[in-house]
């Protein structure tokens, strides 16, 4: 496994841009966390929480889980789990604007969570393929 020098990763560049993606990431899986709550709590009303609402926010949780193991890992240095970064955020980012594009297929109120989750991600799209940190882990 091939690894960037911590020397490189205490860049004030690569420090910022890594605080900026965990908070992203973090506030993503804080989010999907408070909406799989929401979802345990209203589970009794079949209107609001469908069994495709469940599966959803729960692949939502598990990639958000996902995607911070991801970005400490890369933030450690970690040229794959950079690589596994940009791929994981990218494709999630894609499937959750689908989900709110798509009319009827979920709840309004989970299309707007995901849309608010999807700003995040599109956040740690932007500086995970920013020129700074993909010159960083190219140069190895």
């Amino acid at each position: 496994m091939t690894t960037i020098p911590a020397q490189e990763l205490q860049h004030p560049r690569s420090r910022s841009a890594f605080r900026t993606v965990r908070g992203l990431v973090s506030g993503y899986l804080g989010l999907s966390v408070l909406t799989l709550v929401a979802i345990f709590l209203l589970r009794d009303n079949k209107t609001m929480v469908t069994d495709s609402v469940w599966v959803r926010a729960t692949i939502v949780v598990a990639s958000a889980l996902l995607t911070l193991s991801l970005t400490v890992r890369a933030s450690r240095g970690s040229q794959r789990a950079f690589l596994r970064l940009r791929i994981v955020s990218g494709v999630m980012l894609v499937a959750i604007v689908v989900i709110v594009a798509l009319p009827g297929a979920f709840p309004v109120w989970l299309r707007i969570e995901q849309g608010v989750c999807g700003l995040a991600l599109l956040g740690v799209v932007l500086i995970v393929n920013g020129r700074h940190l993909r010159s960083l882990f190219a140069r190895n």
